[in-house]
């Protein structure tokens, strides 16, 4: 399943709903102390109450009301599920979709309690009139019942056929978008099959202990105990039903034996079998980890320590890719560039991107350091602000792009004299790869890999142009270099837009299809083991794309998205300045380089 959105209401700072969407990558940027770890905590709450646990506290202060309530609606859901051996349905069948037609789970807690214990509803547009709107909850007997009154001719056995014959026999159901308890009968029977689907989430915590036994060691190595875990569920589902065929022959020989010994007491005799939950397989296992010379982990420097997190981003970012039909997984990181090098958050953050495009992978993360969202994709961004009465309110889309950059600024630091604003992150990376090969040959050409006076901006494709014509960051008073690739026409109204500009900006089109046509054959063959061809107007990614899948033996093709982001990160390293000029003769890439040197040195 992939995580669309969640709403939150009466959690902490967040008294009234907020919705938050929720994509591949969803970064939520803010000033400290402004609610952006309560979402990654409430989701935390809603999926495993186990790093962060729902307390009475957790009520807003001001709010009368002690229900709190976290809600998250799910895409890519089982087709079907079954209810028992005998009966299959769908949750569309079962009126189990919200009016989007997504799966919509609402968890409720009462915080007066002293240990508030969660609700489990979904809010769906179900039927509303009466006599048909509470069939989930039927027994079986109760359902025959039903279908008796109603003279209909259906088997009485299966209750979700039952349930269907039923509904098809009123004459209006009058749908309405309503929570629908699943604490009983087959309500709880669908609830069931629905939870072993939900995606994994895993948190890792900025101020989280550093103990080698439960800290930045564990946190992600017990994400890969739970990520394997779920992979031989069926395997542990045996095992639970063998311990259960086993322990009801000890009841049956117990109660036999009572029969012979005390009849008057021998009137039943069953054990009620209670199924382990997740974190207690999980807690089975514990993994420590020792660097250079023996040294623990836990005695290395907090940047070490959570350095760790990119050996496992990485290396879940390289099994995804081999491995396909796992379950879903969510990645929520706080402030990753906490205690991190420059150099060390650049690799985290290739990491988060390399991850967020595997099929059935999300990252979630949080920062308040606008240089780190600049790096990130314009439409990953929620920007959460508070209103003058301390509302907390979280912004997407395109009316939230002038209010980070007059916020908080986009790019901080006195250094910076030239922003460079491209489609992508594939294309920083690209552009950084031959800018240091031609540098390399040449070191009057700028590196700008290294060159800490020019600053990248992502802006995406899809909001580019509002970017441009509002001029978000004219209040930075920083001159841009803009390059765009040519395969959207309508670019070039943008390269004209900027052109006209009276602060020194610049901006222009590839004269080749798309940045990954500046590619040579050699240097894919070099990064992936296979020859291809590549023409100026040809569409890399996706030739690449089937290309990798032939050589590999791969059922499928590469995505555009994944293709781009295994050239940009294994063959543009590749380039060398002879293979820059073999493919671009006229020495376009060098001009667009020499531009940013000049408005650097403000010429």
């Amino acid at each position: 399943m992939k995580l669309e959105k969640v709403s939150i209401k009466n959690f902490r700072c967040y008294k009234d709903e907020v919705t938050i969407s929720i994509d591949d990558l969803t970064t939520v940027i803010s000033r400290n102390d402004a609610g952006k770890s309560t979402i990654l905590e409430a989701l935390e709450i809603f999926f495993n109450n186990d790093a962060v646990k729902i307390e009475t506290g957790d009520a807003n202060v001001y709010s009368k009301d002690n229900l709190v309530s976290i809600t998250c609606s799910f895409s890519e859901f089982p087709a079907s599920l079954p209810i028992d051996a005998t009966a299959e349905t769908s949750l569309a069948e079962e009126y189990l979709l919200d009016s989007n037609g997504l799966l919509t789970v609402e968890k409720t807690y009462d915080c007066s309690k002293k240990t508030p214990k969660e609700e489990v509803f979904l809010i769906a547009n179900h039927p509303s009139t009466p006599g048909f709107n509470n069939l989930h909850e039927l027994k079986e007997k109760e359902l025959q019942a039903k279908v008796k009154e109603l003279g209909l001719d259906v088997p009485l056995k299966g209750n979700p056929g039952m349930r269907k014959a039923i509904w098809a026999a009123c004459e209006d159901l009058n749908l309405e978008e309503q929570a629908i308890p699943v604490a009983k009968e087959d309500g709880k029977r669908i609830w069931e099959q629905i939870k072993v689907h939900l995606p994994m989430y895993a948190l890792f915590q900025s101020d989280r202990s550093s103990r080698d036994s439960d800290g930045e060691v564990q946190s992600p190595l017990k994400a890969a105990i739970a990520a394997a875990l779920a992979e031989v569920e069926n395997e542990i589902a045996e095992i639970q039903r063998q311990v259960r065929h086993k322990v009801e022959g000890i009841a049956k020989r117990t109660f036999d034996a009572l029969k012979k010994i005390a009849p008057e007491l021998a009137k039943e005799l069953s054990p009620e079998f209670s199924e382990a939950p997740k974190s207690k397989w999980t807690g089975l296992f514990s993994v420590s980890m020792n660097t250079d010379d023996g040294i623990p982990l836990n005695k290395r420097g907090s940047g070490v320590r959570r350095m760790i997190l990119v050996s496992f981003f990485r290396a879940e970012a390289e099994r995804r890719m081999e491995e396909t039909g796992s379950r879903g997984i969510i990645y929520a990181i706080e402030e990753p560039e906490t205690a991190q090098h420059p150099a060390n958050q650049k690799i985290l953050l290739d990491a988060f991107k390399a991850l967020a495009q595997e099929s059935g992978c999300q990252v979630l993360l949080t920062t308040h350091s606008p240089e780190f969202a600049s790096e990130l994709p314009a439409s990953s961004l929620r920007f959460v602000t508070r209103n003058e009465n301390g509302k907390p309110i979280v912004e997407d889309g395109e009316e939230m792009y002038s209010a980070i950059a007059e916020g908080l600024g986009v790019l901080p630091g006195s250094r910076v004299r030239v922003l460079v604003c491209v489609e992508g992150p594939t294309d920083v990376t690209a552009l950084k790869c031959l800018s240091a090969a031609l540098n390399a040959d040449d070191p009057t050409i700028p590196d700008l890999a290294s060159e800490s006076r020019i600053a990248f901006v992502v802006l995406g494709g899809g909001t580019l142009k509002h970017w441009v014509a509002e001029h978000y960051l004219r209040n930075l008073g920083l001159p841009e270099f803009h390059i765009y690739d040519r395969d959207v026409p309508s670019y070039a109204d943008v390269v004209a837009r900027v052109q006209k500009r009276r602060d020194g900006s610049q901006a222009c089109q590839t004269q080749k299809l798309e940045i990954e046509n500046y590619l040579h054959p050699d240097a894919i063959n070099d990064a992936f083991g296979f020859t291809f061809t590549i023409e100026d107007e040809s569409n890399v990614p996706a030739d690449f794309g089937v290309e990798w899948a032939n050589a590999n033996g791969h059922p499928n093709p590469m995505s555009p998205n994944k293709a781009k982001l295994q050239l940009a990160e294994r063959a543009f390293p590749r380039m060398t300045a002879e293979r820059i000029r073999d493919r671009d003769p006229n020495g376009e890439v060098e001009g667009w380089l020499r531009t940013i040197s000049g408005l650097i040195e403000g010429q």
